[in-house]
């Protein structure tokens, strides 16, 4: 009998942001003048004070392992972050520092979900979720959205959604792909059925501190005590802080989860690295810049922005048309045919469970934009 890969590895897709983060790099290595809004990174620098530190302590010899959890001072000074800001209060003991906000949402799906859970997640969704929710051995439930509701889901939806197997909603807000951003109301429908039916909510607040026009990111566990006990709140330094390459994030809530979720990752991992400009008036400005330039040239946004730094494209019109002969049928033959004619990047926005759109990052520089929008244009101008 030959030897077989696990259920779960054949069952996983690869990531399309980073096989598009392949080709692109790909390009540029050939000389192509590439313009990438794939990336899902800010393009600042890591904050001088923030290396500074982080030099000092390696020079201190601060380079062994640590506790599983992470260093007891990181998250006593994380939980009294969270309490600045958030005004929930949670002890050291509640908080887990994983290696990024990615491993801590595999970690705790992974601390949750047995086999045959299932999992509700609204679309448009990060892509990695379904198959996060996969490795654990859970069953992902979509919900299906359009932008006639913001890409939001209603609290019917969220109740139909629901069955006898639900362990656990993903809420990610401010949203990727779409940077929208969960109002209370609907949250407090979201929490009220996570009581009712007796689940978990996972909610990844990384864009937290990347809200635009006076919004604000609200948790769940801001909503009630009930809501608290049953919320693991993900969020990390590697978006508002420019640390991507760092991979440093977090998880708090109750003290049974993040044990759960420390003993898994003491096997994983051993234990996180051991070694905020102000950004959002940045991303709000190329958002701004961003929207501006697509009204002037008809191009059509598939809702507006309220944090993070992303935007999808509806290329609906699109669909049917032909580009030197190749029928566009699908958002992921658009992002193709427009990497490889105009040598622009975006991501197909079906893996993200948004068909029809591409989604656009905003985390690269004005003169980008600009550029890319006028590429965008011309390539959309020249189909059949």
């Amino acid at each position: 009998m030959p030897l077989q890969l696990s259920n779960i590895a054949q069952s996983i897709t690869p990531s399309a942001t980073l096989g598009l983060n392949a080709i692109v790099a790909e390009l540029k290595k050939q000389g192509e003048d590439v313009i990438s809004l794939g990336v899902g990174e800010p393009d600042f620098d890591t904050p001088v004070h923030i290396r500074k530190a982080a030099k000092e302590a390696i020079d201190a010899g601060k380079t062994r392992y640590t506790d599983a959890k992470g260093i007891p001072e990181l998250r006593a000074a994380i939980a009294e972050h969270i309490y600045a800001h958030k005004a929930l209060r949670y002890s050291p003991d509640e908080i887990i520092v994983s290696s990024g906000a990615k491993q801590a949402i595999v970690l705790a799906l992974q601390a949750i979900v047995n086999p045959g859970d299932e999992v509700i997640l609204p679309s448009p969704y990060w892509i990695s979720y379904t198959e996060m929710i996969k490795i654990a051995g859970g069953t992902p439930v979509i919900i299906t959205t359009d932008p006639e509701t913001d890409f939001l889901p209603t609290p019917e939806q969220l109740e139909a959604a629901v069955t006898e197997r639900t362990k656990a909603i993903i809420i990610n807000s401010p949203n990727n792909p779409t940077g929208n951003i969960w109002p209370r109301t609907l949250l407090a429908a979201a929490c009220e059925l996570a009581r009712k039916y007796d689940f978990f909510i996972v909610s990844d607040e990384i864009y937290e501190d990347l809200c635009y026009d006076g919004y604000s990111q609200l948790s769940p566990a801001q909503i009630s005590d009930d809501a608290k006990q049953r919320t693991i709140l993900v969020s990390g330094f590697s978006k508002a802080y420019a640390m991507t390459g760092w991979r440093m994030g977090y998880a708090s809530g109750p003290l049974f989860a993040i044990k759960a979720m420390g003993s898994i990752q003491s096997h994983m991992t051993g234990n996180p690295n051991s070694c905020v400009v102000d950004m959002a008036h940045s991303f709000a400005r190329r958002r701004t810049l961003l929207l501006f330039l697509l009204a002037q040239n008809a191009l059509r946004p598939g809702v507006m922005p309220k944090g993070a730094f992303y935007m999808l494209l509806d290329v609906r019109p699109y669909l049917g048309k032909k580009c030197d002969g190749e029928v566009i049928d699908s958002d992921g033959k658009f992002a193709e045919l427009l990497l490889k004619k105009s040598f622009v990047a975006v991501i197909p926005g079906t893996p993200f469970g948004a068909c029809g759109f591409v989604r656009m990052s905003y985390a690269v520089s004005d003169i980008q934009i600009t550029e890319a929008v006028r590429r965008i244009k011309n390539f959309v101008n020249g189909l059949e």
